[in-house]
């Protein structure tokens, strides 16, 4: 008899270990307008949904601090309903002075890339299609094949348009004429040394 194929039925939670203890818990209930489901001096596990947990938290004193240069998980991403609730979510956070480190659309989602105190990478994004098999048709058409790392956008100014009226679907439009990028990401996102490796390396234009 074939052996058939055993496959996970969802993303469950991920957990993260810190000596910044306090500020990391915090920083997560922030940006996720999470409820804490259980903490104390030494664990904090957290959710926004009907999971458990979704994000815990690990009091490990003591540890080295991360660096880009690091082997490691790159990000974890969290999906919102619509560009209206990222949008909001942007503002909110941007009150408390957490701001993203990379605002990017990457064709099939608009991205906002958030640091946590521990230099891990959190993506709020939402989907710019209304349908997997829209996103899947825009993947194959060619013009992602152009771009595929995205195109930076000023996440304030998209705030003011759509305030303004601008529809979702023209904000989050990918261009139907698409030039290839002329940029690695952000510094900050890539790090300072990737960042120059590459454009030594050719990667990308000096420009």
């Amino acid at each position: 008899m074939a052996q058939r194929e055993i496959r996970p039925v969802k993303l469950a939670h991920f957990v993260v270990r810190t000596s910044r203890y306090r500020e990391m818990v915090d920083w997560y209930v922030d940006l996720l307008q999470a409820r804490i489901a259980f903490g104390d001096e030494n664990a904090t596990f957290m959710t926004y949904d009907d999971e458990h947990h979704r994000v815990a938290v690990i009091k490990m004193p003591g540890l080295l601090p991360k660096t880009r240069a690091m082997a490691a998980v790159d990000h974890v991403a969290f999906t919102y309903a619509d560009l209206d609730d990222l949008l909001a979510t942007f503002e909110r956070l941007s009150s408390k002075g957490i701001r993203p480190v990379w605002p990017i659309n990457h064709g099939a989602t608009t991205s906002l890339y958030y640091e946590d105190p521990d230099s891990n990478f959190v993506e709020l994004q939402v989907d710019n299609f209304a349908s997997p098999e829209e996103t899947d048709a825009f993947l194959g058409d060619g013009r992602f094949a152009i771009n595929p790392v995205g195109i930076d956008f000023d996440p304030d100014e998209m705030l003011a348009r759509r305030k303004a009226g601008v529809s979702i679907e023209e904000l989050t439009r990918w261009p139907d004429e698409v030039s290839p990028r002329q940029g690695p990401p952000p510094a900050r996102y890539l790090g300072a040394w990737h960042s120059t490796l590459m454009k030594m390396a050719g990667r990308w234009p000096r420009g």
